[in-house]
């Protein structure tokens, strides 16, 4: 009986993988090589894996939920702190915990006015626990300490109220609050976050005497009033920073209620990066 054509091209796929392997362990590779060796690799693992899916006669899944993704966890811990309640920045008092929080702007200040009052954080963040920190109390009062920092600079500067600031804060078991932050930040792109790269300082602290002709922070230029931040020469106008401002509140997405920013959370669980059967 002759050999089917599609068997006989797998003994040759193993032959040639053993040649592979035997020439790739008794040759020395320099890295570049070794790294280029180790991409073609893992591209035919990929066209296996695919091979051995579309042979199945049973079907994946459209969506398989890991519960234990780390990036979920992050949203899930984002999507707690949404469904905490507001209250004004001004009354934070000291508490236990580290976590995130999302500080929210109602005044009217022209610069701000898309997002007054809305659901779109001006600056989200979070306050990491201690090393090793297992429970709420060992993770000390750094979560309130991080929002006292802000409120007292928010409290020092012009064109802005204290008055006129929320927050919502959440402290979290130790660990998952680096990926809530990152998965806030995406969502919302807070103007103040240094990763929308237009309205970033806010955390800044005083520069030492020595670095004194650093820039100042588009934040201080905007909001002048610490007093280190001074002596530091403006990288940009004011003019030029409101510009910029306005560009982005045109551009992103302003989430006007909770209930927009709910369905923004869960259109995130369809997403293919927390649901996925690629790997399967």
């Amino acid at each position: 009986m002759a050999r089917r054509p599609e068997l006989i091209k797998v003994e040759e796929t193993r032959a040639a993988i053993e040649e592979l392997r035997a020439l790739a362990t008794t040759t020395t590779l320099t890295g570049p090589s070794r790294k280029a060796l180790l991409g073609s690799i893992s591209d035919m693992q990929e066209l296996l894996n695919r091979l051995t899916r579309e042979l199945d006669p049973v079907s994946l899944p459209e969506s398989f939920f890991d519960p234990t993704e780390p990036r979920l966890i992050g949203h899930f811990v984002a999507l707690a702190l949404i469904a905490q309640d507001r209250r004004p920045l001004a009354d934070v008092s000291k508490a236990y915990g580290s976590g995130v929080y999302a500080i929210y702007y109602t005044g009217h200040a022209e610069i701000y006015r898309p997002i007054s009052g809305t659901e779109t954080p001006i600056y989200v963040g979070k306050a990491d626990p201690p090393a090793n920190a297992k429970t709420v109390i060992e993770q000390l009062t750094k979560l309130t300490d991080r929002l006292g920092e802000h409120r007292k600079n928010i409290d020092k500067v012009q064109g802005i109220e204290l008055a006129d600031f929320e927050c919502r804060s959440l402290a979290v078991q130790s660990g998952y609050q680096a990926s809530a932050e990152i998965h806030l930040i995406r969502l919302f792109e807070p103007i103040w976050n240094n990763e929308t790269r237009i309205l970033y300082g806010l955390g800044k602290h005083g520069d030492a005497s020595t670095t004194r002709a650093n820039n100042k922070s588009p934040w201080d230029t905007i909001h002048p009033g610490r007093a280190w931040a001074s002596e530091s020469q403006e990288a940009k106008s004011a003019d030029s920073i409101a510009a910029e401002v306005s560009d982005h509140f045109r551009r992103a997405k302003i989430f006007q209620t909770t209930d927009d920013v709910f369905e923004a959370f869960a259109a995130g669980i369809k997403q293919q990066d927390f649901i996925s059967t690629h790997d399967l």
